[in-house]
């Protein structure tokens, strides 16, 4: 009989990168096998960099479980991991470049919610909302070109007074501080709502375990969240900062941009628009004017 020679098992750190390299050499789709090789080739560095004992990988196992076990419905904490830990605007940054001009975008969050009712411009979307200043938001969407565009629809939603979304409720059986407008033949869209407060975002979970033990807060800045789309335009996921919020240079998610922040101004008198909505007195108001990128080809 003939002898084989035995084949060299993969023994030492670097061959085991090595052989993990060379299984995915037969993958079929090029950009799945580039992001698998390179994403093995960053996790074993940083394993190898930070000497990872099997303790602490496995407490990271635990930790990405119950990231998890933490998701349903109504949360979704591995966006929020994504969020407090750079990489949601880091993937914004990359894949949402937009032409000088256009607005910005920003992170989408992990409170949307599919379904918010259709609203007529001018509206409360805060309505039964008993807590906070009354405000209203106004402002047109337009082209790069500077002309309106009609039925373009703004997807908008906030948190409450309190510093809670409505899917952060249980008691609550309906969708609260959300809706649709969709902008007429001038482009122009009104808003009444309240004026947003900033909030803590969810830390009873693996995120905000991760946070405590990096000593950062888990604080938002006051904002509105918007999803403004047209036809024949690229969408834009955004928010609206207020100018005087004091963690605007702290953001627990890095979202803000200074595109993005505007001046909320306090009224202490009606106005004729105000009388109009019937939006009571004191509120603030706010003018931000949305530009969008026509539609890749």
């Amino acid at each position: 009989m003939t002898a084989t020679t035995p084949t060299k098992r993969a023994t030492t750190e670097d061959d085991i990168t090595a052989e993990v390299l060379r299984r995915y050499e037969g993958t079929p789709d090029p950009r799945v096998k580039q992001i698998m090789q390179s994403l093995t080739k960053h996790i074993h560095a940083f394993i190898k960099e930070v000497g990872l004992t099997e303790k602490e990988w496995f407490h990271a196992i635990d930790f990405l479980t119950r990231t998890g076990q933490m998701c349903d419905e109504r949360r979704q904490e591995f966006i929020l991991l994504s969020d407090t830990t750079g990489v949601s605007m880091l993937v914004d940054l990359i894949s949402n470049k937009k032409p000088i001009g256009a607005t910005e975008s920003t992170v989408f969050g992990p409170f949307h919610r599919d379904g918010a009712p259709e609203r007529e411009l001018g509206t409360n979307m805060a309505e039964g909302e008993e807590r906070g200043e009354p405000c209203i938001i106004t402002g047109t969407v337009t082209g790069l070109d500077g002309k309106p565009i009609s039925g373009a629809k703004l997807d908008t939603w906030q948190a409450d007074p309190g510093g809670f979304y409505d899917s952060q409720r249980p008691e609550l059986d309906h969708m609260h501080m959300r809706g649709i407008y969709t902008t007429g033949a001038d482009g122009k869209y009104t808003i009444v709502t309240t004026r947003p407060v900033h909030y803590q975002i969810p830390s009873d979970g693996p995120v905000g375990e991760m946070l405590r033990a990096t000593k950062r807060h888990s604080w938002r800045p006051a904002h509105v969240h918007f999803v403004v789309s047209a036809e024949g335009y690229e969408p834009v996921t955004t928010h609206i900062f207020d100018s005087i919020d004091p963690d605007l240079n702290g953001d627990a998610v890095f979202g803000v941009k200074d595109s993005l922040i505007c001046e909320f101004r306090s009224h202490t008198q009606p106005s004729a628009e105000s009388q109009k909505l019937g939006v009571k007195t004191p509120f603030s108001a706010t003018e931000f004017n949305f530009v969008l990128a026509p539609a890749k080809k």
